[in-house]
């Protein structure tokens, strides 16, 4: 398919459901998203909605970016988390020269995937970096054709490198994909899909222009309001989109099994008084925590300027919501999965892949509850206890 130039990210994201159905198993077992539907993701333009307008991206608001990856999150989590971390990654084209920004995005297929920090050097030497270890969670390593590592810098003199306020520096680079040696280590049990696996660096040299970081503003090249929202508020956001999707489908799922399941010795379970009470609780719960991620981000976006990065109490605002959303909608999909009785727990069950699905995301550095201890220090005038 080719997506319409009227067309929005979420109709683009709803016109894909038939075919995320149809290869959901394939996706489970071959822990990879298949061809046919990695085209048409990309037709669709959904790898490229925080990507900068200046290299063929959308530059979407971020509550347009969140609703198209909750509807694909209904449909498959696996998908949606690629999304949204292929998104995540092409926020740091803002923050690149052009000439690398345009080398790395030039064909419509493009994609940058990465893993977490783990305290490697980067080594500093003429003219660029050299890069050796190995780095875990790569999301998405299995359709990118770009890679990046982002760790603490040793420069020239062997002095690791260091913010004026003493911090240490984290800096990421680029290369091509080719440049890693990729090890099949993600066979978990759940977003099995996502290819999140760990890769090797042997020696890799990376030029000074395919280097940035996100922690220096000044570096920053494109003004859009989206870019002052902090990248992990960001990331925060599609965390959330892809748990309130994933919960969404299994309430959506219930509801439907309830209107024809009849448990032994009982009447039919959408006739249960019970049932009928906690699905709409849910409903209310789960349409209130997608509102108020929507609302606080609509609020916060009225106070972003082309430069500056918005300031911690607004960063506090979309850490509560987005914290919420993926603590609500974990409570929401185990609701679903307990009320579907035997019929979850089989393999080709919506509600076991989504069950394991939405409790992998739940292991995930966003689902932490600390994060409701740092919202909490913003709301007492305390310093938060981490740099979002």
């Amino acid at each position: 398919m080719t997506a319409s130039p009227l067309a929005t990210p979420l109709q683009r994201a709803r016109a894909l459901a038939p075919a995320l159905q149809a290869a959901s198993d394939e996706i489970e077992r071959t822990r990879r998203i298949p061809q046919p539907l990695l085209g048409q993701l990309h037709d669709a333009n959904l790898f490229r909605l925080l990507l900068p307008k200046s290299y063929g991206g959308e530059a979407v608001d971020p509550w347009v970016y969140f609703d198209a990856v909750a509807e694909v999150a209904r449909h498959d989590g696996s998908v949606a988390w690629n999304l949204f971390v292929g998104n995540s990654s092409a926020q740091l084209a803002a923050y690149l020269e052009p000439e690398a920004a345009r080398a790395i995005y030039a064909e419509p297929t493009s994609l940058v995937a990465w893993g977490p920090p783990n305290g490697t050097r980067l080594k500093q030497v003429p003219g660029g970096y050299r890069a050796t270890g190995r780095w875990h969670y790569a999301s998405g390593c299995r359709q990118a054709t770009w890679m990046g590592v982002h760790d603490l810098v040793e420069n020239e003199d062997g002095e690791l490198r260091k913010h004026p306020d003493g911090r240490p520096y984290m800096l990421t680079l680029l290369f091509p994909v080719e440049q890693a040696e990729i090890l099949d280590t993600w066979d978990t049990i759940g977003l099995r899909g996502t290819g999140s696996d760990s890769y090797d660096l042997h020696d890799v040299f990376v030029p000074e222009t395919f280097s940035s970081t996100r922690e220096d503003l000044s570096l920053r090249k494109e003004p859009a309001p989206l870019y002052a929202f902090t990248w992990s508020g960001l990331y925060a956001v599609g965390v959330a989109a892809c748990a309130t999707g994933m919960a969404r489908g299994m309430l959506a799922a219930l509801i439907e099994l309830a209107k024809t399941k009849t448990p032994r010795g009982l009447s039919r379970l959408a006739e249960s008084p019970s049932l009928q009470h906690q699905i709409a609780r849910s409903e209310a719960r789960l349409g209130s925590a997608e509102a108020f991620v929507v609302a606080t981000l609509q609020d916060v976006r009225t106070r972003c300027g082309p430069v500056d990065a918005v300031e911690v109490p607004d960063r506090a605002a979309v850490r509560l919501a987005c914290t919420h959303a993926i603590h609500s909608a974990i409570e929401i999909a185990d609701f679903a999965y307990k009320q579907a009785g035997i019929d979850a727990i089989y393999p080709a069950s919506v509600f076991q892949r989504r069950f394991r699905d939405i409790h992998t995301l739940s292991q995930q550095i966003q689902s932490r509850d600390a994060h409701y201890e740092a919202v909490g220090r913003v709301l007492l005038d305390l310093a938060p206890p981490v740099f979002w």
